[in-house]
């Protein structure tokens, strides 16, 4: 497993210019640019949240949701060699890249967390259970869509081209850049049908405690996730005998 993340590495980012560093730096530069965007079109203050502190768990989320779902796009196809080795399995493959994306999002996220907490511009959390519970539950929720993402495309080459439309056409219901409680009420238990939302919901009241009311359900998160996880690895086993060597 080991070897396989350092090649992951390696033939993602090579050994020149940074090389490993930019698992860290090329989310980290990202989210920086939108803290500063999103600051200077809204000011200090949104609904009561501080807005750094808003971008920062909500971008951070969204980043960690692209990275672990993208990153197994025919992801088979493109490394179906390795299955030659008998030692290595088709969970091994998808399992070291999921692992390569949530450590390099997660030590982008602490490394900016610690430097806007440093410089003053954030607050520091101020529940991090809530923070670190929300974090792995979301991981391991698109860990599993990775592995249906992994498996779809192996059996349908053509539904790559869907997912990334159907992320954006998600973004707006994800909870990045919206408050259940700023929803009618009419509005917010309908909102929380999307796992999605309560993830984002439980890490932003980790950060900001009882200064601004959360709506989330960890019940229904975990649930959620289990669920994926279960139906990706079914997948797997169903798309593994699509594999074509060659």
């Amino acid at each position: 497993m080991e070897a396989l993340i350092i090649r992951d590495m390696m033939a993602r980012f090579g050994r020149n210019n940074l090389g490993f560093v930019w698992t860290i730096i090329e989310p980290m530069i990202l989210c920086v640019g939108v803290l500063g965007i999103w600051s200077m079109l809204l000011g200090h203050i949104v609904h009561g949240v501080p807005v750094l502190t808003f971008v920062l768990s909500g971008y951070m989320y969204l980043t960690l949701w692209r990275h672990m779902t993208n990153s197994q796009i025919l992801i088979l196809k493109k490394n179906v060699g390795l299955l030659y080795h008998r030692r290595i399995s088709h969970f091994d493959i998808i399992f070291a890249r999921a692992f390569l994306e949530f450590t390099s999002t997660t030590a982008a996220l602490m490394m900016v967390y610690f430097v806007l907490v440093a410089t003053g511009l954030v607050p520091p959390v101020q529940n991090w259970t809530l923070v670190l519970l929300g974090w792995l539950l979301s991981a391991i929720y698109y860990g599993g869509m990775g592995f249906l993402i992994a498996a779809m495309t192996q059996c349908w080459e053509t539904s790559e081209k869907f997912i990334q439309p159907a992320q954006y056409w998600a973004l707006p219901i994800s909870g990045v850049f919206f408050m259940v409680d700023w929803l009618p009420s009419s509005v917010q238990r309908i909102a929380l049908w999307n796992p999605s939302v309560s993830a984002v919901e439980m890490i932003r009241a980790g950060y900001v405690g009882n200064d601004a009311p959360t709506h989330y359900d960890v019940g229904y998160l975990a649930a959620w996730s289990f669920l994926m996880v279960v139906l990706g690895i079914l997948s797997i086993y169903a798309a593994r005998d699509r594999l074509e060597f060659s």
